[in-house]
C-alpha cells in the first residue's frame, strides 16, 4: 500500500515544485519589466535583476539560460500587461470608431495607473534599442507594427461604416494620434501629474472629431469611450 500512495504523493510534490518555479518566475519578470523602464532592458543583468529580486545569481540562472532569453521572456511580460490594459477593453467596440476610442483611452488609462515606474515599457524600451538589431529589437518592431495595425484598422472599418470620412488618410490619422500619446507618456513620466494625459485626451478627440463624416449621427459625433468607473 506504501509502494502505491507513493506515486500520488511524488506527483504532488512535482506539481508544487512546477508551481513555486513558475510564481518565482512570474515575480521576476514582473520586478524585471518594472526595472527595464528605468534602467533599459539592456541593464537588465543577471546580477542587477538577482539583488532586485532577493535571490542568487545561480537561481537566475535556473530560470533563463541567457541576457537575451531573460529579455525576451521580460518583453513578453509587459505584452500581457498591455493586452489587458488597452488590449482587451476594446473587445467589447460596437464598430471602428468606438474601438479606437476605447483603444486610445485605454492607452492612456494604462499609462495613468502607473504600470511600470518609468512609463509606456514599449515606448520606453523601444527607444532604447532602435539601432540594435537582434531578436529583441524584432520583438519589439512587432509589437509597435501591431499596435499600429490596430489603430489603423479600427480607422479602416470606421471609414467602411460611415463614421470616419473615406476621404481621410488612416496612416496620417493613426501617426497624429500616436505622436499624442507618444507625447501624453513622456509627459507625465517627467511631470507625475494629469495635465499631459488630459491634453492628449482633448487632441485625439478633437481630431477624430474633425475626421468624421458630415452624416455621422450626433450621437456617435459625442459619444467618448466609457471608463470602467462609469461604465454601466
Amino acid at each position: 500500500m506504501a509502494k502505491q500512495d507513493s506515486v500520488p504523493h511524488r506527483q504532488r510534490r512535482e506539481r508544487r515544485r512546477r508551481s513555486d518555479g513558475e510564481r518565482s518566475r512570474g515575480a521576476i519578470l514582473d520586478e524585471a519589466a518594472r526595472l527595464a523602464t528605468v534602467e533599459g532592458i539592456s541593464g537588465l543583468s543577471m546580477s542587477r535583476l538577482a539583488d532586485a529580486v532577493g535571490m542568487s545569481k545561480s537561481g537566475l540562472f535556473a530560470h533563463f539560460g541567457s541576457k537575451e532569453e531573460l529579455q525576451l521572456a521580460t518583453i513578453e511580460t509587459a505584452n500581457g500587461v498591455f493586452e489587458t490594459e488597452v488590449l482587451e477593453p476594446a473587445e467589447g467596440a460596437t464598430g471602428g470608431l468606438d474601438r479606437l476610442r476605447r483603444l486610445t483611452d485605454s492607452y492612456l488609462r494604462y499609462l495613468e495607473v502607473e504600470n511600470f515606474p518609468g512609463g509606456c515599457f514599449f515606448a520606453s524600451v523601444l527607444a532604447e534599442v532602435d539601432m540594435q538589431p537582434g531578436a529583441v529589437r524584432d520583438r519589439l518592431v512587432a509589437f509597435l507594427y501591431d499596435w499600429l495595425g490596430r489603430l489603423e484598422a479600427a480607422v479602416g472599418d470606421a471609414q467602411r461604416e460611415g463614421d470616419i470620412d473615406p476621404g481621410e488618410d488612416a496612416g496620417q490619422l493613426v501617426f497624429e494620434i500616436e505622436a499624442a500619446l507618444f507625447l501624453a507618456n513622456a509627459q507625465f513620466v517627467v511631470a507625475r501629474a494629469p495635465e499631459p494625459i488630459e491634453r492628449a485626451r482633448r487632441a485625439i478627440e478633437q481630431r477624430i472629431d474633425a475626421a468624421l463624416t458630415g452624416t455621422a449621427p450626433a450621437a456617435i459625433r459625442k459619444r467618448r469611450a466609457p471608463s470602467p468607473d462609469r461604465a454601466g
